[in-house]
């Protein structure tokens, strides 16, 4: 039976997303749990549950079709069965996807005519001392073949060594060319790089590598030097598309054919911005963004089970992924591809998405849109590609579990709401334009004091569905355009009107 899309609306009219105490820990009162008046709201995270539902957002997700984690690939479960929140399930989950997506260059898909592969750009974004930095812990899934692949640039080295001493002692005796130095092979990609070191070591490793950073500004420091930019070679990467550069040294032209490369980084908003300065040079729609809601509660940091050193463990989930790698490697190319039913709704899904970013954030996040499509393909590649560990053989082609299609629709209706806000804060030029647009139309619209539902009639009436209305008040907020009073009053500032002067003069 054909899936309709799932409700866009629903999805985008969250407020809320908070989380009890556990129930073994004393009652906290009230009034230390509520969140300051000006707080953002909270960003969804995965409708994905264990059990019966999810303890933490249940009550938000009455409509919307749950993936249990048993859904999941078996790596990616014992992943996910580690994190005690959901936001820390979700960058666990972003993170290993990414980091695996980039060894996963044997199987490859065909999209809008093009071959493609699995990988993935990711950027975390929270506050100091969220959590994100948990990222690191993806990085021991593909150490295993980071290793390998150094070991085997050290056996190359001692070869190389022995050639060149055998040549130097018989050197005007025997006209054999000099040997050669060998390629560094690496998976792990150095952000702290000059342009020509990042694009030589990509050379060296066959267009493919790994950037994992979790201080997002080390990578945005390098571009802002004029020998460490290659932030052009970085989006070229994200569509495989051919990069070029000279080595002075060499004085030799080298082109870099077919790059793989995928990208996990993470960083404060502030980072964030020192990366990306604009969303008009492609950079930000190639990422898929996730703001890790802050808790403003003590973390009992003992919590955990006794003995469990999570370092120790995602090494040993590396090395059940290495085993995978090896097979991969020894196989044949892989063609990954959507059921002609899948492709169907895939577009109808993104017809849904296209038509209402296009009205609520304008015609520049179209791009983010887009590219979300190519990365909800890519995310079905790698969950396809990961379930292959179950199998005895390796097929020469591969069709999407109707779950992984599942899970990659839900990924990326909470994906797209993560980089709208994101998108929203990034400090951009302001344009002259000859007249207001439909955010300005509306909140021009609004009444000094009002309701959600007198703002939604409003927004209805200028064409505006529900969850638009709510996405724009949320963002007028935090802007300082319009304050909360209670749960359900608002007051909008006037031009005069001395706090929204000041709170909009902050921004």
């Amino acid at each position: 039976m054909k899936k309709e899309p799932f409700d866009l609306a629903y999805w985008l009219s969250f407020s809320t997303n908070e989380s009890l105490p556990p129930a073994e820990l004393p009652e906290v009162p009230s009034w230390q749990r509520e969140e300051p008046e000006d707080a953002e709201p909270p960003m969804p995270t995965f409708p994905f549950a264990s059990g019966q539902g999810n303890g933490q957002n249940g009550q938000y997700w009455q409509n919307c079709q749950f993936q249990k984690s048993e859904d999941f690939p078996v790596l990616l479960q014992k992943v996910m069965e580690v994190a005690e929140s959901d936001e820390e399930r979700d960058l666990l989950l972003l993170g290993s996807i990414t980091a695996l997506s980039a060894c996963l260059d044997k199987v490859y898909g065909i999209y809008d005519g093009l071959r493609v592969y699995p990988n993935l750009f990711l950027f975390v974004t929270a506050r100091a001392s969220s959590g994100k930095g948990r990222l690191v812990l993806c990085k021991k899934l593909v150490m295993q073949v980071h290793k390998a692949l150094r070991e085997e640039s050290e056996n190359l080295h001692e070869r190389f060594r022995k050639e060149l001493a055998e040549y130097n002692a018989r050197k005007g005796k025997d006209p054999t060319a000099r040997p050669r130095k060998p390629p560094e092979r690496m998976l792990f990609i150095p952000a702290n790089n000059s342009s020509t070191g990042f694009f030589r070591l990509l050379a060296d490793n066959g267009g493919q590598g790994l950037i994992l950073e979790t201080e997002g500004d080390t990578l945005a420091q390098t571009f802002k030097t004029d020998y460490g930019n290659y932030s052009d070679g970085f989006r070229k990467a994200f569509h495989h598309e051919t990069i070029s550069y000279f080595r002075r040294t060499d004085r030799e032209y080298v082109d870099i054919e077919n790059p793989k490369v995928s990208a996990a980084l993470s960083g404060t908003p502030s980072q964030v911005g020192s990366l990306i300065h604009t969303c008009e040079n492609g950079l930000f729609s190639r990422f898929m963004f996730y703001c890790l809601n802050t808790k403003g509660v003590w973390k009992n940091v003992f919590a955990r089970n006794a003995g469990r050193d999570l370092n120790v463990y995602f090494a040993t989930l590396g090395e059940e992924f290495f085993q995978l790698y090896e097979r991969l490697q020894a196989s044949p190319d892989i063609c990954f591809s959507l059921s002609p039913e899948q492709q169907q709704r895939f577009n109808a899904f993104f017809e849904d998405i296209h038509r209402e970013y296009l009205h609520l954030e304008g015609p520049d996040y179209l791009a983010t849109v887009r590219r979300l499509g190519l990365i909800f393909f890519r995310i079905c590649m790698v969950l396809s590609a990961l379930r292959l560990a179950e199998q005895d053989t390796l097929p020469e082609k591969i069709e999407c579990d109707e779950r992984d299609f599942d899970i990659a629709t839900e990924m990326i209706l909470v994906l797209i709401q993560h980089s709208s806000r994101v998108f929203s804060e990034l400090a951009e030029k302001v344009k002259p334009r000859l007249r207001k647009n439909l955010r300005e139309e509306f909140l021009d619209a609004l009444p000094a004091e009002f309701t959600r539902k007198t703002f939604q009639e409003i927004g209805q009436n200028l064409g505006l569905s529900v969850s638009a209305a709510d996405r724009y008040v949320r963002a007028f907020a935090r802007k300082g355009l319009v304050h909360r009073l209670q749960r359900d009053s608002y007051k909008k500032f006037r031009q005069g009107d001395e706090a929204g002067w000041n709170r909009n003069s902050q921004n």
